[in-house]
């Protein structure tokens, strides 16, 4: 089999494959090294790990000899560099983290290595996961594989997870993780025509993720099925004590579940979600998706969350002020980059000057403000109210449906540098994603059609907690009535 087949291959494919001995682990490795290699124009990797992915190919390989192997054995992933690696440079894709190299392994990661999977290397994000178009990296903004027809302007993979989303687009890995705290996993997901899972909040554990936002931040996979994102999610997931709010919860058999349909489920359509200035294509594939759900055999009903115009201006109060705290850490005395000076509070103000980047500035300085005394009260406090109110909307819409499906994004990728100078403009790309993270609820977001630009455009399942499993089943329906995902045309080779 040529290389070329062996990336194009699902997670699903490369599983039975290895098992069948239709072709090694090393070989699907290598395959996967060779299209890397060829895609620097993408910016997806910060970091390659050849190397070690072939010490780990090579020890895949003994295992499945011997009729051993894990649920991921031999499988090709992409890891964000929000995930510490053992002795793996993390940087969260901050000029403040250096040469940072932990001495440990994220719970998620060192669940997926237990089962066997192959790390290809770290992939690019929004600096500390701040910004949807992957516009912040210290690295350089990550490239969507994907381009409007007749242009070749560079497009956004979305963010903060940019560089998971344009690796799986364009088959440089055959899964990534990502993690979702105001929609970086279902925006990448939608505007590069793969698929992205922000599970319950709880579900995996945070554990070695460096943190933004703690009480909204989630990992998940991307990937380019619905069938592969339940494998992934389900070797993902644990119960993980050094977590505090990780769930104690039993995971399910996630792919079980993906091709039980629709039929006897209800599904939610939200009144709210029709905002202003959504494109009308946009409208049009929420349509599609409505009737695609009919004619398998859902039942449709309009549902109400009246306090969904509130949820932008309260996440951007939360998320600031828990970055803020959380980025406090960041200064220059115990790892990373030191800027050198007379005194310690000039080495602290130089260090942290020097190490972030203007949105990360620009969230601290927002957040510190909000928490400040004297106005706690009046912006986190009633923004934590808001929270409550937009929890107890899905809560209610629950209690008639058994998912509700929305648009993922307002728009399709839009170009480097078209929005980056409008700090509102951009927020406004997680106008239908925040909701689901302000509520700890699962969101999925699926490839359902193309823009008039010939860009991917996707729909966004929202579910129960802890009800990924209804998600999987709605996103196979949607999957299978779009029809087999596009691959975008590789030009990115070619500028080598």
């Amino acid at each position: 089999m040529s290389p070329t087949k062996l990336t194009d291959l699902t997670i699903a494919e490369a599983r039975d494959g290895l098992r069948a001995k239709s072709f090694s682990v090393q070989e699907l490795a290598k395959a996967h090294l060779d299209a890397i290699e060829t895609a620097a124009a993408l910016n997806a990797y910060v970091l390659p790990t050849p190397e070690r992915a072939l010490e780990m190919a090579k020890a895949s390989d003994a295992r499945l000899g011997k009729g051993e192997g894990g649920a991921l054995e031999g499988i090709p992933l992409g890891i964000k560099d929000l995930f510490c690696t053992k002795d793996v440079r993390t940087t969260a894709c901050s000029h403040i983290l250096g040469e940072f190299t932990p001495t440990y392994e994220s719970t998620v990661s060192a669940n997926l290595w237990a089962e066997g999977a192959v790390m290809l290397g770290k992939l690019n994000n929004d600096e500390f996961a701040m910004g949807s178009s992957n516009e912040t990296s210290f690295f350089g903004p990550a490239i969507n594989p994907w381009r409007r027809e007749g242009s070749d302007a560079k497009l956004v993979p979305g963010g903060s997870s940019g560089g998971s989303s344009s690796a799986v687009a364009a088959h440089l890995c055959m899964g990534a993780t990502a993690t979702d705290t105001g929609g970086s996993i279902r925006q990448p997901a939608a505007i590069t025509g793969t698929v992205g899972i922000k599970p319950t909040y709880g579900r995996c554990s945070r554990w070695g993720i460096v943190a933004f936002a703690s009480s909204l931040d989630q990992a998940g996979p991307i990937t380019r099925t619905v069938r592969d994102a339940a494998i992934m999610l389900k070797n993902m997931s644990s119960y993980d004590p050094k977590d505090t709010t990780s769930a104690d919860v039993p995971v399910p058999d996630f792919e079980a579940a993906v091709g039980q349909g629709v039929k006897g489920l209800t599904i939610g359509i939200p009144k709210e979600y029709r905002v202003p200035g959504m494109a009308p294509e946009v409208e049009a594939l929420w349509q599609q998706g409505i009737a695609w759900l009919k004619d398998a055999g859902a039942e449709i009903k309009e549902v109400s969350l009246p306090h969904t115009k509130y949820a932008l201006p309260a996440y951007y109060i939360v998320a600031p002020a828990e970055a803020s705290s959380n980025l406090a850490r960041y200064d220059g005395v115990r790892y990373g980059l030191r800027e050198p000076c007379a005194d310690v509070t000039s080495m602290y103000e130089n260090t942290r000057e020097a190490g972030f980047g203007a949105e990360v500035k620009r969230r601290i300085l927002i957040g510190t403000y909000v928490l400040s005394a004297g106005y706690y009260d009046a912006y986190y406090l009633k923004a934590q109210k808001v929270r409550t109110l937009i929890k107890q909307d899905f809560d209610q819409a629950f209690e008639g449906v058994d998912a509700i499906l929305t648009p993922t994004t307002p728009g399709p990728a839009f170009a480097i540098g078209e929005k980056s100078g409008d700090p509102l403009d951009m927020y406004l790309n997680d106008i239908f994603t925040v909701t689901v993270n302000m509520a700890g609820l699962p969101g999925i977001s699926v490839p359902a059609g193309s823009s008039s630009e010939c860009t991917p455009l996707g729909l966004q399942l929202i579910g129960r907690a802890f009800d990924e499993e209804t998600l999987f089943r709605a996103g196979q329906v949607i999957e299978d009535a779009a029809g087999p995902s596009a691959k975008p045309a590789d030009w990115w080779s070619e500028a080598k």
